[in-house]
């Protein structure tokens, strides 16, 4: 899959339910994503693969996500947000 079909399926999947998780997901596929290692996508995409509630949750702090490496990523997109 060339790199403009994958972010135009990540463009997709990051259309979510709430406006809170839309505006977080799309700049930073547009933005950051191409310059992501490999597993760090993977990771990214996994994340996509998540229940709103649950990234909801992540994100605004009322929990912690238990799976290190999508922690990890929430983090990561929640100090880009705050740069």
């Amino acid at each position: 899959m060339s790199l403009a079909e994958n972010k135009a399926r990540l463009r997709w999947a990051c259309r979510r339910g709430m406006l809170e998780l839309d505006v977080l997901f799309m700049p930073f596929v547009e933005e950051a994503y191409e310059h992501l290692s490999k597993p760090e996508q993977a990771t990214f995409e996994r994340l996509l693969e998540c229940q709103d509630p649950e990234l909801f949750a992540w994100f605004m702090g009322h929990e912690e996500c238990e799976d290190k490496d999508l922690n990890a990523m929430v983090q990561f997109i929640l100090k880009r947000v705050k740069v």
